[in-house]
């Protein structure tokens, strides 16, 4: 039997909660929707967020509560969905492009610099949207120094453990007064990293996410000042906002994101060991033990279709990791950001999700030992 790439991890208890939401009254926005913004808020810690129908839906309310104009730019990952330069393209702003490195798959502040300086005459950068690509977690915290506002997407990236860290830290200073950059010259080194958060903060809930709704996302502020501007949102319309029917299957996800990262973390130690044994690179994460297992990727020596056709011969799925994004779909310059260009076409996944059985896991890492 085939072992895919990706596969939602659905239990009978999501299924459970589905069900029962389907035979209530109502399975447009309502009350799931509201339990599920409670629930995440346990979780997360936030101030306000909203539930909405999907990710380009929460970055468009995002850039429209900076007050963008026309025509300003927002520096992007050349490595970011797809998404993300229609709905620029929608609201008239411009990308302004951000390189990777070849063993860290997000913008750096360094990359990001560089964006600036490259960036055509006339356009003004405004925003920094910043994509937690494939669960990786960049430092926000020295990028928030080059003061323009941050937009974190942590869809792919929930349940890093600095992350959760930094949640934490970020209540306890809004709780206090103290705004996401105004103490950033009151302290330093670590500490300065899990203090600093975005503006605004997209958890996506697609099929493909660390958590997942069928389709959705949160869009939500950790501090009172930046709540404030996204409660203006609060009566639009409910066909922008987030279902019952997935707001249900949502709340599940997060009650069991424990356990289900707990297995990645299980299946992603088989599969480290195999690949010590190959030629083929992986990224690594800024500190150490600081990921979730979102993916299990590998950087080719070898070419990416050989390596398709032979984990084909085996009867395991493996794709191309950023067939997706900008880069993968050569919407961004390849020109401006070489590397991006350069991992689109030789960084492949390897199936790793909660729901992958031991004897599946096993023929995976044989995969990854013998790759060609």
């Amino acid at each position: 039997m085939k072992i895919e790439v990706y596969s939602p991890t659905i239990r009978r208890k999501e299924m459970d909660a589905v069900l029962t939401a389907m035979v209530e009254d109502r399975i447009g926005p309502g009350e799931r929707s509201r339990l599920l913004i409670q629930t995440a808020k346990e979780q997360l810690r936030f101030d306000y967020a909203l539930a909405l129908r999907s990710p380009a839906t929460a970055l468009h309310l995002a850039l429209k509560a900076l007050d963008l104009e026309e025509g300003q730019g927002v520096i992007i990952s050349a490595l970011s969905p797809r998404y993300y330069a229609q709905t620029l393209a929608d609201l008239r702003l411009v990308p302004l492009y951000g390189d990777v490195s070849y063993t860290f798959p997000c913008m750096s502040r360094e990359s990001i610099e560089k964006a600036l300086e490259k960036k055509p005459d006339g356009v003004q950068a405004r925003c920094i949207v910043l994509h937690h690509t494939l669960g990786f977690q960049p430092d926000t915290a020295s990028i928030a120094e080059l003061g323009l506002p941050v937009i974190e997407d942590i869809s792919q990236s929930y349940g890093v453990p600095a992350a959760t860290a930094a949640a934490e830290l970020a209540k306890e200073t809004a709780e206090q007064g103290i705004t996401p950059n105004s103490h950033k010259e009151e302290n330093s080194g670590a500490e300065s990293k899990e203090r600093v958060q975005g503006v605004f903060t997209i958890l996506g809930l697609e099929e493909r996410d660390m958590l997942t709704s069928g389709g959705g996302a949160l869009l939500y502020a950790m501090n009172r000042r930046d709540a404030s501007v996204l409660r203006n949102y609060a009566g639009i319309p409910p066909e922008y906002c987030l279902p019952d029917i997935n707001a249900a299957l949502a709340t599940v996800q997060f009650k069991e994101a424990v356990r289900n990262m707990e297995r990645r973390q299980e299946i992603a130690r088989i599969y480290t060991q195999a690949s010590l044994r190959t030629k083929h690179k992986r990224f690594i994460p800024l500190e150490e033990g600081e990921y979730n297992n979102y993916a299990f990727s590998l950087i080719l020596e070898s070419g990416l279709k050989d390596v398709v056709a032979y984990a084909r011969k085996k009867e395991i799925a493996v794709e191309s990791a950023f067939e997706y994004t900008l880069a993968g779909a050569g919407i961004s310059d390849s020109g401006a950001c070489p590397v991006s260009y350069s991992l689109s076409l030789r960084t492949v996944l390897f199936p790793l999700y909660p729901r992958l059985r031991s004897p599946e896991a096993e023929r995976v890492s044989k995969l990854i030992m013998t790759l060609p």
